[in-house]
C-alpha cells in the first residue's frame, strides 16, 4: 500500500462512530451469568466504562479496552486519538492509568512506517497520561483497526461510576460537541485545514485535567461521551440512578460549522443507532433537529459528563475553566426525581413510561 493513502478511506466507519449499538450490545449480553467475586465492584453487567477489582483494602483495578477504525488520515494522530480515548475510560472512573497495551489491526501490504506512527500515536498519548506501553497484540485485517487496554489504579471509596447521580447534582460537560458530524464531513473533504486541526486537537486532549480537578469536589457520578452519543450516556445515567435529568441543549458548546454541516444532513450512521436507542426515553420536543443530531452525535474521544453537587458545582466550574487542559467547562443540566418527570399513572393512555431526559432549548 502506498504510504500517501489516507487512512480514513479504508474504513467503511471512523472512530466511535463504529461502535454496536447500545440496544443491540444490552441484547447481546442478556443471559449472561458468572460466579459472584466480592472483589468485583464494577462488572459488564452495569453498562459503565470500564471494569472494576479491588486487589487491597485501599486499591482497585481499573480495566478498559477500547479500539476502533481510522478517523484521522495521518498516521501518528491516529494513533494518538485511539490511545486517548482508551485512556478516558480510566479517567471517568476517577482512576490514574499505570499500564496500557497495544491492540491492532492491519492490512498485511500496508507501509510498515505507517505502522509504526499509529504506535508512536499511542505510545506518545500513554506517556503523557503517565502509562507504560508493555506490549500488545496485532493482526492482519484489509481493514485497520487500533486501540489499547488501559489498566488504572484508584481507591475502592472512590470510585466514580455513571450510576450515582443524585438529585439535584448538576451537570458539567468538559468538551465541545459535534465531533461525528465534523469528522464525517472531514472525509467528504467539506472542512478546511484550521477547522480539522481544531477537531483533531480536541480529540487528541486528555481527560486528565478534568479528572483531576472533579476528584476534590463532591462528585457523585460521571461518564465520558463517546460512541453511544450524549443522549445514549445520559440515558445510562438516568436508568443506572433511577433518575431523570433536565438537560440544556442551548448550554453545550457546539465545534464551528457543527450545527450546519448537521442541518445539511451529514450526521454518521452511529447517530441514527442512538436515536434509535434513546428517543423512547427523551422529550426532545422544541429542539432544531440539528441539534437533536448533535445530541445523538457518536463523539470520539469526548468529554467528561460531571454530576456534582450543586453547591460544588461554581467552584469546580470556575477552576476546570481556568486550566488550560480542560477544553469547555459548561453546566448542561440537573438531575431530578424521576417522580418530577411523572410516571407511568400521570402520562396518557397508551403514551408509555414519561422520559427519563427531558431536553429544552
Amino acid at each position: 500500500m502506498a504510504s500517501d493513502v489516507k487512512l480514513t478511506k479504508l474504513a467503511d466507519c471512523a472512530g466511535c462512530g463504529a461502535k454496536v449499538g447500545a440496544g443491540q450490545l444490552a441484547k447481546l449480553f442478556e443471559g449472561f451469568e458468572q460466579p459472584h467475586d466480592p472483589n468485583l465492584l464494577v462488572g459488564f453487567d452495569r453498562a459503565d466504562d470500564a471494569a472494576v477489582y479491588k486487589v487491597a483494602p485501599d486499591v482497585a483495578m481499573v480495566q478498559t479496552l477500547d479500539f476502533f477504525p481510522p478517523i484521522a488520515d495521518d498516521p501518528f494522530t491516529f494513533g494518538a486519538i485511539a490511545a486517548t480515548n482508551a485512556l478516558s475510560d480510566i479517567y471517568a472512573m476517577g482512576g490514574e492509568p499505570k499500564t496500557a497495551l497495544n491492540i491492532m489491526a492491519v492490512p498485511q501490504d500496508m507501509d510498515p512506517d505507517a505502522v509504526r506512527d499509529i504506535l508512536r500515536g499511542g505510545c506518545a498519548k500513554a506517556t503523557e497520561a503517565g502509562a507504560i506501553v508493555c506490549g500488545g497484540h496485532s493482526i492482519y485485517d484489509p481493514e485497520p483497526k487500533y486501540g489499547m487496554a488501559v489498566t488504572g489504579l484508584v481507591h475502592p471509596d472512590r470510585i466514580l461510576t455513571n450510576a450515582g447521580a443524585r438529585p439535584g447534582d448538576a451537570l458539567v460537560y468538559t468538551k465541545p460537541l459535534g465531533i461525528g458530524v465534523l469528522t464525517s464531513a472531514m472525509k467528504a473533504d467539506l472542512v478546511d485545514e484550521d477547522l480539522a486541526q481544531r477537531v483533531l486537537d480536541i480529540m487528541t486532549t486528555l481527560n486528565r485535567g478534568a479528572r483531576d480537578i472533579m476528584v476534590r469536589y463532591r462528585v457523585h457520578a460521571c461518564t465520558d461521551i463517546t460512541g453511544f452519543g450524549v443522549m445514549g450516556h445520559l440515558l445510562e445515567m438516568a436508568q443506572g440512578a433511577g433518575v431523570a435529568i433536565d438537560v440544556d441543549a442551548a448550554a453545550f458548546e457546539f465545534l464551528p460549522r457543527a450545527r450546519e454541516f448537521a442541518a445539511m444532513g451529514i450526521v454518521p450512521a452511529g447517530a441514527y443507532r442512538n436515536r434509535e436507542y434513546a428517543q423512547a426515553s427523551a422529550d426532545l420536543s422544541g429542539v432544531p433537529l440539528d441539534v437533536a443530531d448533535l445530541l445523538f452525535d457518536p463523539q470520539t474521544s469526548g468529554g467528561l459528563m460531571i454530576c456534582v453537587d450543586a453547591e460544588d458545582a461554581p467552584a469546580m466550574l470556575a477552576e476546570l475553566a481556568a486550566d488550560p487542559r480542560v477544553p469547555v467547562a459548561v453546566e448542561v443540566g440537573r438531575v431530578l426525581p424521576y417522580d418530577d418527570a411523572g410516571d407511568d399513572d400521570d402520562a396518557p393512555d397508551g403514551a408509555g413510561p414519561a422520559p427519563r431526559l427531558r431536553v429544552h432549548w
